[in-house]
């Protein structure tokens, strides 16, 4: 995984991580979303992927069971998490909250 996992769920910029698999249709559908919404938080809000297969002990620690799972940190702990494809709308409605 590239950079520090730890030091970038501890930052002071709120860190928006998906969990996803290269086999996984849903995730797929996911990235789109997500790159999308990355053009409109961009500066407020981090977003990073993680590849469950090759990141097997970061996807052991947070328990992620299925895919595509999003996962909001803050301040380095997890303030919302959601499996299943996510809408931009309720991507940004979520990090509004969580500003």
């Amino acid at each position: 995984m590239k950079g520090n996992f730890k030091e970038l769920v501890n930052a002071e910029i709120p860190l928006l991580v998906d969990f996803y698999a290269v086999w996984c249709g849903p995730c797929k559908a996911q990235a789109p979303i997500i790159k999308e919404l990355a053009k409109e938080v961009e500066g407020k809000v981090r977003i990073i992927k993680i590849d469950i297969d090759k990141n097997q002990a970061v996807a052991q620690r947070y328990n992620i069971k299925g895919v595509p799972t999003l996962a909001l940190f803050k301040g380095g702990a997890i303030v919302w998490r959601q499996s299943g494809v996510q809408s931009k709308t309720q991507l940004l409605q979520v990090i509004n909250q969580n500003m």
